[in-house]
């Protein structure tokens, strides 16, 4: 037995009470752990000291840096990686797209070559399947937002370390802490737990510590606070023309209290905050007041401070041709993932600490950081990922399990709980979805339960005479249920509805149909009318699961208790949500 499979059946037995299969609540509330790495950074420690030691300056530069890898691109960009890897020595790797069983084997051969084991993180907001195909993805931050029970969120954290561990993975980028009171943010939009900072933080803190707990680090993003833009950071530098009052008191307060629970690393955006540093196009990634000053004296965050990726625009903008490295090390960062070019950023970095310009005692004092993570993630010991069946260990029954219960968790009943206790399974039933030329998981759900029923499909650009012949066909049936399904990849705002469409929904609140919201529910202020249905269930987003959970609404055989996490307008505004 490998010492990976050692921890391994050693962690699964610290919690195996705690992450019970079929819908089974937890027989414990909390896991034992060992000392975080937060208090791991106050202990001596030997093989620290002795890695370090090791490195000669070059080398201890190379540790701050992280490059982007894939396993969906191809063998030739594996190979340019490793070999960036092998020359340059980097500190570690953020994973993107790709397979769990490829990404596996890659890491192992990335480690081989590594003499300085390698820090490996990814993007996980939602578990794996935020970036691995195959893999399990739990409904999205905004759902969960709505999610009463705080203990799932826990046990969910739990469950995506033990995801990231299985496939070599020793950190998540995540979770997204950011208060989302722009309802037309582009960029976080249903990746923040919704508009309210206490629901934010409390829910963010669930779901770190439960990672953490399993044994993975974290680092919670997009300090100080990505909710309040309106402009994407991957393409243009977002300004937040705040007060510093403001700031601390609402985007700033879901770090705060998360940084006090001891997460282990903090993300930093790119965004131009004049009220914190009023240099002109500054990004907070690159300004020492914030970072150093906010971040590191006044709020004493003592864990990894990590840049989000140095390509995007909102950063390289106004500091090019490596500048932005220099800075991003400058300003405080122990970690800047994905430059545009790290063998520059190194060697433009060693320039900068022989000119003075950056001490080589931070630089030192983040290096020791990050070998701190890696001995905290068991890198001391080096080990192999077992290749054989990864998919099958991050596919379990009991993840698939947890994952109906958080979309059960999340249905919203915006309207109808009383409602609903009308409709029969024997009446004659017309079962719509809209959005979609496809029958719908959620009407093949019902179908079962509406014995007497039948489908209609409208997609999202049907037209008049596409309508009426709909309209044609349901006169006759008893009581009408209509799913409405955002089918793009994301569920943003800006659903786009034929006006046809729009008024056969208003023709069908009068018809008293029961609606079920398969998007973003921002997307209810485009579609006037709707506050005065009878019946209106929000799900969220159109995954098969989601779906699955609001039948089982429809079938009476799950409560809706989730509460609205956002301000729609003011029919639909935050915590409003039936209770059975």
């Amino acid at each position: 037995m490998t010492n990976r499979q050692r921890f391994a059946a050693l962690f699964i037995s610290l919690f195996a009470g705690s992450s019970l299969a079929h819908g089974q609540k937890a027989t414990s509330s909390r896991i034992t752990q060992k000392p975080s790495f937060i208090q791991a950074l106050q202990e001596q420690n030997d093989w620290v000291d002795s890695v370090f030691n090791k490195l000669n300056r070059r080398e201890r530069i190379a540790q701050l840096f992280f490059v982007r890898a894939h396993t969906n691109m191809g063998k030739a960009y594996e190979d340019s990686v490793g070999m960036v890897l092998k020359r340059e020595q980097l500190g570690g790797v953020v994973f993107f797209q790709g397979g769990p069983g490829r990404q596996a084997v890659l890491t192992n051969t990335y480690q081989a070559n590594a003499d300085v084991p390698l820090l490996i993180a990814s993007d996980g907001e939602w578990g794996l399947g935020m970036r691995l195909d195959s893999t399990i993805a739990y409904p999205y931050q905004m759902a969960l937002g709505a999610v009463q029970d705080k203990q799932l969120l826990y046990r969910m954290g739990l469950e995506v370390a033990k995801d990231f561990r299985r496939v070599g993975m020793h950190m998540n980028l995540a979770p997204d802490v950011d208060v989302n009171n722009n309802p037309k943010n582009p960029v976080i939009n249903y990746r923040s737990f919704g508009e309210n900072k206490y629901n934010v933080a409390q829910k963010a803190a669930e779901y770190m510590q439960g990672m953490q707990d399993g044994g993975l680090l974290v680092s919670i993003k997009h300090f100080p606070g990505h909710g309040d833009t309106d402009v994407d950071s991957h393409y243009d530098l977002p300004q937040l023309n705040f007060t510093k009052e403001r700031l601390d008191t609402l985007e700033i307060y879901p770090f705060g209290e998360l940084i006090a629970r001891g997460a282990a690393g903090v993300m930093v955006a790119h965004m131009n905050i004049p009220a914190l540093d009023p240099t002109p196009n500054m990004p907070s990634t690159l300004s020492r007041p914030i970072i150093t000053g906010l971040l590191k004296e006044q709020l004493q965050f003592k864990g990894l401070i990590i840049s989000d990726a140095m390509g995007m625009k909102g950063v390289v903008k106004y500091f090019p041709e490596g500048e932005a490295d220099v800075m991003g090390i400058l300003a405080g960062n122990d970690i800047l993932e994905l430059s545009e070019n790290s063998l520059r950023a190194v060697r433009l970095v060693r320039k900068a600490v022989r000119q003075d310009r950056i001490s080589m005692e931070q630089i030192d004092q983040s290096v020791k950081k990050i070998l701190t993570a890696k001995y905290w993630a068991g890198l001391s010991v080096r080990d192999t990922i077992d290749e054989r069946n990864v998919l099958a260990g991050v596919t379990r029954p009991e993840s698939y399990a947890l994952r109906k219960e958080l979309a059960n968790a999340s249905m919203t009943m915006l309207r109808g709980q009383g409602f609903l206790k009308t409709f029969s399974a024997e009446k004659r039933t017309a079962i719509i979805s809209i959005g979609t030329p496809n029958v719908t998981p959620f009407q093949q759900e019902l179908n079962a339960y509406y014995k007497n029923s039948a489908f209609f499909t409208l997609d999202k650009n049907a037209n008049a005479a596409a309508v009426a012949k709909v309209m044609r066909s349901i006169g006759m049936f008893d009581q009408i249920i209509i799913g409405i399904h955002d089918t793009r990849l994301r569920p943003g705002n800006g659903m786009v509805l034929s006006n046809d469409l729009k008024k056969f929904m208003n023709d069908m609140v009068a018809r008293q149909a029961f609606f079920a919201v398969f998007a973003n529910p921002y997307n209810l202020a485009a579609w006037p009318g709707l506050e005065n249905s009878k019946g209106l269930l929000v799900a969220y987003q159109k995954e098969d699961f989601m779906q699955q959970a609001a039948a089982s609404v429809l079938k009476s055989e799950v409560a809706a208790t989730g509460r609205l996490p956002v301000t729609v307008n003011n029919f639909f505004k935050y915590g409003d949500g039936e209770q059975p």
